[in-house]
């Protein structure tokens, strides 16, 4: 079975966000409405500006016309997830120790099916959230495995 339209990209990408050091941190190929869209979400330490956005664009898109994996139109946008990145893998929920989080997970956990509020720790296995109910303030433990979701989450005092 041939690689996805993902995985290709992938391939392709990393080595020009390597040489940028710039991080890939989610690439999507998704129909809206009659049209395609190849979206790649690129972030770093320091954020990222259109500069670079532009720069890995014109890379990415000269290289994908050279190998072609994508038979149909489509569009290409390149862009920074954010202020509320998405977390996808355990190595995001590690960096977000400490940091206003939003997670919605699959079942009830404790009576909830989202959470928002501070990632206090990440042990691969579980993460424990402190969120406040009222007046209160508790905690979760959610096993990783029963997210369904999970961003970075903007709070304004």
């Amino acid at each position: 079975m041939g690689q996805s339209v993902r995985d290709i990209t992938e391939e392709i990408v990393v080595p020009i966000l390597s040489e940028m050091k710039l991080e890939l941190v989610d690439i999507e190929y998704v129909k809206e409405g009659k049209s395609w869209f190849l979206r790649v979400y690129i972030d770093s330490d320091q954020g990222v500006d259109i500069e670079d956005c532009q720069t890995v664009s014109e890379q990415l898109s000269e290289k994908l016309d050279e190998r072609d994996p994508i038979r149909q139109a489509y569009f290409l946008e390149v862009s920074s997830p954010g202020v509320e990145r998405p977390l996808k893998s355990k190595q995001d929920f590690h960096e977000a120790v400490g940091k206003q989080v939003y997670i919605s997970t699959y079942v009830h956990i404790d009576g909830y099916k989202t959470f928002e509020g501070t990632l206090l720790e990440f042990d691969e296995e579980t993460v424990v959230v402190e969120f406040r109910e009222r007046h209160r303030l508790k905690q979760a433990t959610i096993p990783y495995e029963k997210i369904a979701s999970a961003r970075l989450a903007v709070t304004f005092n």
